[in-house]
């Protein structure tokens, strides 16, 4: 309340506020109700029960129950407008995905009017799991204080999990270290073979079965190698498991893409993840990774009674395989956005599909993998389109890189704006030069720092990794402040780019000129 107080004394139409949490008088307001004072006095009646049943009863399943606004990372907020159907389909279909019972302690993190977080609230009530709530300051010790069974949250808060626990093994020094990363490469090692020979990957197309045979044989071969050694490292890296509760047996990711190698880590670590997409206008859930599709790399199959199609920019319907845009029809898809007639022709195909504005393909067992968003694609003056999510997801791979924006819309080439962890950035300084005694804000600004990190970063975006030529980076430079929640950042903390290009447009024409 008191951090909006200048924006609520200028709404003129406003009549009363009512206060959750917080002091029970704010001067100089009248009409002012603490949670507390609306319970006052209240007593229950068989006759205010049997109205609360009654009311329940009138409500038919193509009715509203609610309208919610999408986070804005491409744009301004549109109104959703979402059914009881809409939400109980979700409710009734998820527990299946992820075997869900009332024996399960669900913490949750994000707010509770964000879609993802509301629909799991829900789940869980349905189910009579036991569930926490937690924030983003105290997660890391509501895990090992309440050590639930499952956790739903982003990838932003996996990231930030994931910085925390190779921060600890660091400070315990460069043995410790440099066992911990072999102890995770080898069980990377070991799981990626493993997947390869069970047909636990994505396929596509058809491979000749003599090359199949080929690969197998040497996947069994690195499997027996490191048998031993992967017991050992899962024996060793439980350690890990404990600081995520110790009792955890899957991890939902949602509201955005996660990262291949922080993926594979949390694989690795020996934690279930449950990788799954949705959105606003679908309540959320479109697919997921459930715990009876063990395909790894994918979001697994749509979600129970849902249709999920990729087509061309022309509208064709394309074949296994093929990348394009993601549309989605079923019962938990919106009507429609409130009051916004120009979006809804935009959003829907004749034939009622919904257009995702994402873009993926299809496996030969009909699981999605995501390959990017198109309003986030960047098109450089040369006319190469390019999704920035996976440049970025590898640039934070270096401890010293916090998260990263990529910039270059209609440029000759990419450039990336850089949140610095400066503790690990003068780790990394003095490692690398012997002739650089800078501190502080100094490292951000020192041209040679700044181009040996353009190196290394373009070292990794080779194309024997995937990457087109131009997709190397032309310039870099380091932001003085993160991204912060409410400005930069959506609720679930995806980067609002639009948002980010704007305040740092000059910044950016500065470093690609």
């Amino acid at each position: 309340f008191d951090r909006h107080r200048e924006t609520i004394k200028g709404l003129k139409g406003l009549k009363t506020v009512f206060v959750m949490i917080g002091p029970e008088i704010h001067s100089p307001f009248g009409k002012i109700y603490s949670y507390q004072d609306i319970l006052k006095e209240r007593t229950y009646s068989e006759g205010d029960l049997h109205h609360f049943i009654e009311t329940g009863n009138k409500i038919n399943s193509s009715d509203l129950l609610t309208i919610i606004y999408t986070s804005g990372t491409t744009g301004m907020p549109k109104g959703v407008r979402l059914t009881h159907a809409n939400v109980m389909h979700n409710i009734n279909c998820i527990p299946n995905i992820i075997n869900l019972t009332s024996a399960d302690r669900w913490l949750s993190i994000l707010p509770s009017w964000h879609i993802f977080e509301r629909t799991t609230e829900y789940v869980a009530f349905a189910q009579g799991c036991c569930l926490v709530y937690s924030s983003v300051k105290r997660f890391a010790q509501d895990l090992e204080q309440y050590r639930p069974t499952a956790v739903a949250t982003v990838p932003r808060v996996w990231e930030s999990l994931y910085s925390r626990v190779q921060a600890g093994v660091k400070k315990k020094g460069k043995l410790s270290f440099l066992i911990f990363q072999s102890l995770i490469k080898i069980s990377t090692k070991f799981r990626r073979n493993k997947r390869f020979l069970l047909n636990r990957l994505p396929r596509f197309g058809d491979e000749p079965s003599v090359l199949i045979l080929f690969l197998k044989i040497k996947a069994l071969m690195i499997c027996g190698l490191l048998a031993p050694w992967y017991f050992l490292a899962q024996k060793k890296l439980g350690v890990v498991r404990q600081r995520f509760g110790g009792q955890l047996r899957l991890a939902i990711s949602g509201g955005g893409t996660l990262a291949t190698f922080l993926e594979e880590w949390i694989d690795a670590v020996g934690i279930r993840i449950v990788n799954a997409y949705g959105m606003t206008e679908c309540s959320p859930a479109i697919a997921g990774r459930g715990l009876n599709c063990r395909t790894f790399g994918t979001l697994g199959h749509p979600v129970a009674h849902t249709e999920v199609r990729i087509v061309s920019e022309e509208g064709e319907i394309l074949s296994t395989g093929r990348e394009g845009q993601i549309e989605v029809r079923g019962p938990q898809v919106t009507a429609g956005y409130y009051n916004n007639e120009e979006e809804n022709a935009k959003s829907f195909t004749p034939d009622g599909y919904f257009k995702t504005g994402d873009l993926g393909k299809l496996t030969l067992s009909n699981e999605l993998v995501i390959t990017g968003r198109a309003k986030d694609i960047i098109v450089l003056a040369s006319g190469e389109n390019i999704d920035p999510t996976r440049i970025e997801s590898t640039i934070t791979m270096f401890p010293f890189i916090e998260d990263a924006i990529l910039v270059g819309q209609d440029k000759k080439g990419l450039g990336a704006l850089l949140v610095p962890n400066l503790e690990e950035l003068r780790e990394w300084t003095r490692r690398t030069f012997s002739n650089i005694r800078r501190e502080g804000e100094d490292l951000l600004t020192d041209n040679r720092i700044l181009e040996q990190i353009r190196k290394e970063i373009n070292r990794l975006l080779k194309p024997k990794r995937g990457f087109k030529p131009y997709e190397k980076l032309h310039g870099i430079t380091f932001l003085e402040k993160g991204f912060s929640h409410g400005e930069e950042l959506t609720n679930t903390l995806k980067k609002k780019r639009y948002v980010i290009e704007r305040k740092y447009r000059q910044k950016i024409n500065d470093l690609l000129k």
